[in-house]
C-alpha cells in the first residue's frame, strides 16, 4: 500500500476568500490540488489533531501557510516543529510553505519574527541562487521566476548548514533545504492569481495592484510529490 503524503494544516483563508467562486477552498485543498490527482494524501488539521503520525507511515508532509505567527510559539506550533526536526532527521521528505517555512527554520535552529520591511504582499520576482542548480527540487526552475507572496515575518536567519536557493529584493531567504529532503519556502506554490487578487484585495485595496498567474512556482508541488513518492 502506498504511503500518502501528509498535509499538515495551519491554517485557513479569510473566510470570502475560501467561499469565493473563484478561489473556493482551503490551503489544504489548494495544496492537494498541486500535488496532483494521482499523488495520494490526507489532510491533518495541525492545531487541533492529537497525534502527529510516525514519520515511517508517509512518504512525505506539506505544511500550509497560517494566519498565524511564527513568533508566538503557540503550544500546537512548537508541538509541530519538534515533529518536523523527525522528520528531517529520518529523512522523509518535508515541503514547509509560508508559515510552515518559517516553522522549519525556527525548528532546526533559525530564527524567525516579523520582517523589518513589513509585510510583502503581491506577485512578486523570484531569483534563485547557484546551489538551486542542484538542487533535486529546484533545478528545473528558471533562473527568475513569478511566485504569490504574502508575509509579514520572515525565517531572518536560516537554520545551521541550510542552503539557500532563493530570494528577492525584499526577502533573502524565499528558500532553502536543510538535510537531503527538507524544504522551506516563504512564497505560495499553491495560489492561484484569484486567490492572490483576494488577499491583494481585502489587505492593500487602496494599491490596485493586479496578481498574475504563477506556473513555475506552481509546478514545485507536483515536483516535491513526484520527489517524496519516488523514495518509498
Amino acid at each position: 500500500m502506498q504511503k500518502p503524503i501528509l498535509i499538515a494544516v495551519t491554517g485557513e483563508p479569510h473566510p470570502e476568500i475560501r467561499h469565493s467562486r473563484d478561489s473556493a477552498g482551503d490551503f489544504g485543498d489548494w495544496i492537494a490540488a498541486g500535488l496532483g490527482p494521482s499523488a495520494p494524501h490526507r489532510c491533518l488539521d495541525a492545531r487541533t489533531g492529537p497525534v502527529l503520525p510516525d514519520p515511517a507511515d508517509i512518504a512525505g508532509v506539506v505544511v500550509t501557510g497560517s494566519h498565524a505567527m511564527v513568533s508566538e510559539r503557540a503550544a500546537w506550533s512548537e508541538r509541530l516543529g519538534q515533529w518536523l526536526n523527525a522528520c528531517v532527521e529520518a529523512e522523509v521528505p518535508v515541503l514547509g510553505i509560508c508559515y510552515g517555512h518559517q516553522l522549519l527554520a525556527h525548528a532546526l535552529g533559525g530564527r524567525v519574527d516579523d520582517h523589518p520591511a513589513g509585510l510583502e504582499i503581491g506577485t512578486r520576482s523570484i531569483e534563485l541562487t547557484p546551489a538551486a542548480r542542484q538542487d533535486p527540487l529546484f533545478s528545473a526552475l528558471p533562473d527568475s521566476f513569478p511566485a504569490q507572496l504574502v508575509h509579514r515575518q520572515s525565517a531572518l536567519e536560516l537554520p545551521p548548514g541550510a542552503t539557500r536557493l532563493a530570494y528577492n529584493a525584499h526577502e533573502p531567504h524565499q528558500a532553502f533545504r536543510i538535510g537531503k529532503c527538507a524544504w522551506g519556502v516563504q512564497f505560495h506554490p499553491e495560489f492561484s492569481a484569484a486567490a492572490m487578487q483576494a488577499y491583494l484585495d481585502r489587505l492593500t485595496p487602496a494599491s490596485g495592484a493586479a496578481a498574475h498567474p504563477t506556473p513555475e512556482a506552481a509546478g514545485l508541488l507536483a515536483r516535491f510529490a513526484v520527489l517524496a513518492l519516488s523514495r518509498m
